[in-house]
């Protein structure tokens, strides 16, 4: 089980811990794998947090009134939304945007102004096999950064809620040069970045060069950590990222890449106040392991410096 580091390398004053249903195995608004979201919500309060991100939409309760009343009982708020949105299929915008403004009215409820999106994957959660070619073509390109842009505008008018896009193993935004033309094709306005250190790992990039160069651009983080022999086993074996899951691509703290330790200095350094989100992709797990899992990080996280509950400035 992992351990924190003696004492911490400093103390980032301006980072705000939570976690989410990722962490207890929730992929999916309904799944027979899952566990049930009382249980979550019991355990992520016994783990030590305060502060959660939803989830898949539909997995917690939608009902505002409901949301609060199950996380008041247990001293949680929440610190945004997520929504999984294909900003390269013009023709799918309408329903895409009718998903978005359901997770972004829940989470402007809630009290939240941070909107998660996560461009879907080119193949099969569950199957692997592809859905789509791995990669865009020069026209989807060229009308990508204006669609995020769009969004987060009608997102921030409309619900006071700011759009992050999250890169993500097995989608269009996954490499590092994919994450920075869009940061260069979008507008700081209205678009900017869920850094997820292990996603942006499994796509071979470099999470501390991109705080250094694009730091004015993170918005909200999630923080996780991929195992090397794994990652050495997608690019060998072209396997998809579920398969990389179940294989345990996804490790706790101190394994893994990257070090949580050097990214949370170099957060700290930033001119901006943010959430740091933990998750750990375990779909799927069998109920008891999250909880260990957790605390382990938790405490690990906290002996990096990161201990902050202090809900951030939202103003990117």
């Amino acid at each position: 089980m992992a351990t924190a580091p003696s004492s911490p390398r400093i103390v980032a004053g301006n980072l705000c811990l939570g976690s989410a249903p990722d962490s207890w195995g929730v992929w999916f608004p309904e799944d027979a794998h899952q566990v049930p979201y009382t249980l979550f919500l019991d355990e992520l309060a016994r783990a030590g947090y305060e502060w959660l991100e939803l989830g898949p939409y539909g997995y917690l309760p939608t009902e505002p009134a409901v949301l609060a009343e199950e996380l008041a009982v247990r001293g949680l708020k929440v610190s945004g939304g997520t929504a999984f949105g294909a900003l390269h299929r013009p023709e799918a915008w309408d329903d895409m945007l009718a998903h978005v403004r359901q997770v972004a009215a829940l989470t402007a409820a809630a009290g939240a102004h941070h909107l998660v999106l996560i461009p879907p994957m080119y193949r099969d959660e569950r199957t692997g096999a592809y859905t789509e070619p791995p990669e865009l073509t020069a026209e989807q390109w060229a009308g990508f950064g204006r669609a995020a842009d769009r969004l987060g505008r009608l997102l921030l008018d409309e619900y006071d809620v700011r759009l992050v896009l999250h890169p993500h193993a097995d989608s269009h935004i996954q490499t590092q040069p994919e994450i920075e033309r869009l940061l260069n094709e979008s507008d700081s306005r209205y678009t900017n970045l869920c850094l997820d250190t292990g996603h942006v790992a499994y796509g071979g990039g470099d999470n501390l060069d991109l705080i250094r160069r694009f730091g004015e651009r993170v918005g909200y983080v999630h923080i996780k950590q991929m195992d090397p022999e794994v990652l050495a086993q997608v690019a060998a074996e072209d396997l998809s990222f579920g398969e990389a899951v179940k294989r345990g691509v996804c490790v706790s703290p101190p394994a893994g890449v990257p070090d949580p330790g050097d990214v949370i200095a170099e957060l700290s350094l930033l001119d901006a106040e943010l959430f740091v989100i933990v998750e750990q992709d375990l779909y799927p797990c069998a109920p008891e392991v999250p909880l260990p899992i957790a605390v382990a990080t938790r405490e690990h996280l906290a002996g990096c410096g990161l201990t902050g509950t202090r809900r951030p400035n939202h103003s990117r």
